[in-house]
């Protein structure tokens, strides 16, 4: 026998985190995995397991401790038999033991989903097999992570595939919580700028590129990290690579040295995501950018040009043109920002107008070409007899044109999982595709290509594939564009309705009737709700303004909820505030509101 040293395994990037709780005790008989002791982060709870078996000879903290990876916990005496082996894992939770929602009414947990016949056109494998689990999550963006944490809870053994380094997929890593990053910077310099028309100056910014890309990165680092010390908590086995299915209940994981290991599942759920779409006739040159590598801040440009007037595009067109670039942007349609409220793209358009130099509408992009002064472009008129705009030359392009899923990527056939020949795949109100004991959520069943929805989608499936009888049904799914103003949507706008044939009364509150927008020199922006004509019920409202997407919800909320103009305009908000101009635009279209001139007799 031997005493050995137990010590805090790796648990993501945490440090000083509380111990609260003693689980062991000298004399205990302790196995390998056997939770030890609980510590608390300010993001959660978690039992720190044991990597070695014995008898607990001494105890080396105590309750209010701090700890980190390698602190030592334990003195432990090894026995022969205790040290041989890892305790097998144990079996899956009984319908007593697995844990439901404190809303939900308690039923017998589903019996262990048998190996299902392939289906048409799936292939079969009879191969080695390294990791056995209920459920197999592919991806861990923020719909794939929520899927596997669900799933968890509810008390399935559940392995999640991820092919980054880290948790959180395109969002977290390279997508929405970096970009975030920027804008708030981008915003706080703007504003800075804005103070001197308010009678408040400041110095000219001087930005340190090197130390903004560090807190961008610091960012993503906090956000990754906290998911990995919750995947731990929850006990999910996360492994990393790239996966593609062998059968209908086999996965192969490829590791970046080449590595492979075969995964066999009883379940799973497909959020693999989407990748940006490429123009076949853009060369590759590090001057060229997708929405990654406009995040990763090479180089501020004098001249940069945005192709595509998304979301995407021109939410780091508003990050680089506060850095200094001179910003182009050039759209197919006959507008930015497709899919918004038409009068809020004009209030974006027009505050924005500094920051563009051309933003060249109804043209396409047809020509690329790296050059060593630059990168030169070619236009065309995407209406015949228009006139295009002369070539230009960049420093930085960034190629924002959509995005498209990754069905076609991970041998979904060979799952008998149907891919559409654009790369979707088709599920039911439960996300299950055409494969009973699979599902599919996020980008990858259909726009909008939102992590809110993919997150809402996610537990959905994970709780449909444990047998509970849940399905999506959201009446509206919210967007936003975080730009300076933002502008923020949700249901249908007034193209929309008119397009379907459904009659809207509407209820308009300009901002600049709102104190706090006045107070804050901010009165570009305004509220916008929209009112089936015959039923009176809100189907639709829009927000163009500081902080719009943090008002949004409320407005998703009256839709999914049925809610009427009396229902809105009668709760009362607080003042002074820029969400009472909801309750405020409920108003308006009531003709009560006193903040208003008077409204016209119908």
């Amino acid at each position: 026998m031997s005493t050995v040293e137990v010590k805090v395994p790796n648990i993501g990037d945490f440090k000083d985190v509380e111990v609260i709780e003693l689980l062991v005790k000298p004399g205990d008989t302790i196995k390998v995995d056997q939770s030890l002791v609980t510590v608390e982060s300010d993001k959660a709870s978690m039992e720190i397991p044991s990597t070695n078996a014995g008898v607990v000879k001494e105890v080396k903290v105590k309750v209010g401790d701090k700890v980190n990876e390698g602190s030592l916990l334990l003195m432990i005496e090894e026995s022969g038999a205790a040290a041989a082996a890892p305790e097998a894992k144990p079996a899956a939770p009984t319908a007593a033991t697995k844990p439901t929602d404190s809303y939900a009414p308690a039923h017998p947990a589903p019996a262990a989903t048998p190996a299902a016949a392939p289906a048409p056109g799936a292939a079969s494998y009879s191969g080695q097999v390294d990791i056995e689990c209920e459920m197999m999550v592919l991806g861990a963006g923020p719909g794939g992570y929520s899927a596997a944490f669900r799933a968890a809870d509810l008390g399935m053994n559940t392995v999640l595939v991820e092919k980054y380094a880290t948790l959180g997929g395109v969002c977290l890593n390279v997508g929405c919580i970096p970009s975030k990053a920027l804008l708030h910077v981008a915003h706080i310099m703007d504003e800075t700028a804005h103070m001197a028309d308010l009678g408040v100056s400041f110095a000219k910014p001087d930005v340190d590129i090197d130390k903004l890309r560090a807190y961008k990165d610091g960012v993503i680092k906090k956000m990754t990290g906290g998911l990995n010390f919750m995947a731990k908590a929850r006990k999910v086995n996360v492994v990393q690579g790239v996966g593609q299915f062998l059968s209908p209940n086999h996965i192969e994981v490829s590791a970046a040295d080449g590595s492979k290991k075969v995964i066999k599942f009883q379940k799973a759920i497909i959020a693999a995501g989407s990748a940006v779409v490429k123009l076949p006739f853009v060369p590759e040159d590090p001057r060229i950018v997708d929405s990654t590598g406009a995040l990763e801040l090479r180089q501020v440009p004098k001249r940069m040009l945005v192709i595509g007037g998304g979301i995407i595009g021109l939410e780091m067109a508003t990050v680089y043109s506060t850095l200094g670039a001179r910003i182009d942007v050039v759209e197919m349609m006959d507008g930015l920002m497709q899919g918004a409220d038409r009068e809020a793209v004009k209030v974006w358009q027009k505050y924005n107008a500094h920051r563009f130099d051309n933003i060249m509408l109804k043209t396409k992009t047809v020509g690329v070409e790296a050059l060593p002064e630059g990168i030169k472009v070619t236009f065309e008129a995407a209406e015949a007899g228009a006139t295009a705009p002369e070539p230009q030359l960049y420093d930085l392009v960034l190629v924002a044109v959509g995005r498209s899923p990754n069905g076609k990527k991970i041998a979904a056939e060979k799952a008998g999982v149907v891919v559409s020949d654009r790369g979707f795949i088709g599920v039911d109100g439960q996300m299950r595709t055409n494969v009973p004991h699979i599902f599919a959520i996020g980008d990858l069943v259909g726009q909008p290509m939102l992590a809110h929805k993919a997150v809402h989608e996610a537990h959905v499936a994970a709780e449909a594939a444990h047998g509970e009888k849940a399905f999506f049904d959201a009446k509206v799914i919210p967007s936003v564009a975080y730009t300076d103003p933002e502008v923020a949507w949700v249901g249908l706008t007034e193209d929309e309705a008119r397009q379907k044939g459904i009659a809207v009364e509407k209820g308009h509150f300009p901002w600049n009737a709102s104190g706090r927008a006045v107070a804050n020199g901010r009165d570009e922006g305004f509220t916008k709700l929209l009112f089936d004509k015959e039923t009176k019920r809100i189907i639709g409202g829009t927000i163009v303004g500081t902080n719009a997407g943090d008002m949004i919800g409320e407005v998703a909320l009256a839709i999914e909820m049925g809610a009427d103009g009396v229902d809105i305009g009668k709760t009362i908000h607080p003042h002074p505030t820029l969400g009472e101009s909801i309750g405020m635009a409920a108003e308006a279209y009531k003709g009560v509101c006193t903040d208003l001139p008077p409204a016209r007799k119908k």
